[in-house]
């Protein structure tokens, strides 16, 4: 279960808004964490708390390929972003780095900021608890869900090598 307080952005939310190029001479991610969103909300790393949730509507992490925009903002210790919809490649980018990410038009559109959510990835659900309401993003497959335990893809690629019998190792 997550659970965690809301910070709302629009439509479009692209890598460079995430994650501003110039800062891009780095992937130490506590350093990208200090800069995450920071041309929308200059103070965003100093106002956010471990657990928060970014809330966005459609289109979220459009723009260049760029892998600093999901590790941005998993390193500022956001533990999840509900949007209406999200830009394919930042979609498996996120989960490659292990960063839960929610499609939910409904929630994207009701969630305001400062809103306390719950979140299961197992079944979707998620819960509005100042507002008192459910929306239902779809429920994330249980490999999706092992890569976030894990940490991310490499994380789970070496879980799995390291438990497996000597001659089925790459």
């Amino acid at each position: 279960m997550i659970s965690g307080k809301t910070w709302k952005f629009g439509d479009d939310v692209n890598t460079d808004l995430i994650i501003p190029a110039r800062y891009l001479n780095t992937s130490d991610p506590a350093e990208l964490a200090r800069h995450c969103m920071e041309d929308a909300d200059p103070e965003f790393s100093k106002k956010i708390s471990a657990g928060d949730i970014i809330v966005a509507g459609e289109n979220f992490g459009c723009g260049s390929s760029r892998e600093h925009a999901p590790v941005a903002i998993k390193a500022a210790k956001i533990s999840a972003v509900i949007a209406g919809s999200f830009a394919r490649i930042f979609y498996r980018n996120a989960f490659n780095i292990g960063l839960p990410i929610l499609e939910c038009r409904q929630a994207a559109g009701r969630i305001q900021p400062g809103d306390c959510l719950e979140i299961d990835l197992a079944t979707g659900k998620i819960v509005n608890k100042t507002k008192n309401e459910t929306y239902k993003a779809e429920s994330l497959p249980e490999f999706m869900r092992e890569l976030i335990e894990a940490g991310g893809l490499m994380a789970y690629v070496r879980k799995k090598l390291s438990g497996a019998p000597r001659e089925s190792r790459l």
